[in-house]
């Protein structure tokens, strides 16, 4: 599957099928079109606070979305926001490979830190996260609602992981 994939900036074309993988994903964020029309053009506009990388992973069918993420941009530390795989693509390495792609925008883009905080409950995400090279660095407290529940708070450094 590797070879035929391309990660590419997300356009506003692929928010259908961005918004369709979020729904079948229970764990992803269930943003609003217009939270990813946002990311969208704080990409193109040098002067938005904060700056935010949107990629997708598309498939070698013309205009087919795998996969998804969104990381915020405030040098030195990076936000990863959301990544999401579509579930029939899940389990294959391309998580993985995404996730390379996108911290290598990170870093080029001038940062060395990526946080991101994920439900407690999340266990598949954590020990994704953990494989990684993130690192539990704290929690809040009844963070999530619907249900209520505490976010593990997690590191990378960019420099060391990708040098």
């Amino acid at each position: 599957m590797k070879a035929e994939i391309e990660i590419r900036p997300m356009k506003a074309a692929d928010l259908a099928q961005v918004l369709a993988i979020a729904e079948t994903l229970p764990e992803a964020p269930h943003w609003p079109q217009s939270a990813y029309l946002n990311a969208i053009n704080s990409q193109i506009g040098p002067t938005s606070t904060p700056r935010r990388i949107a990629l997708v992973v598309a498939g070698s069918q013309a205009g087919s979305v795998l996969g998804f993420a969104v990381a915020s941009l405030l040098p030195p530390q990076a936000e990863l926001e959301t990544i999401a795989v579509a579930a029939e693509n899940q389990g294959q390495g391309l998580g993985q490979l995404f996730f390379r792609a996108l911290a290598a925008e990170l870093k080029a883009a001038g940062a060395n830190e990526l946080l991101l905080e994920v439900r407690a409950s999340n266990r598949p995400a954590r020990a994704f996260y953990r494989a990684l090279g993130f690192v539990q660095i704290g929690l809040r407290t009844s963070y999530y609602a619907d249900p209520i529940e505490d976010a593990v708070l997690m590191s990378l450094q960019l420099a060391e992981r990708l040098s």
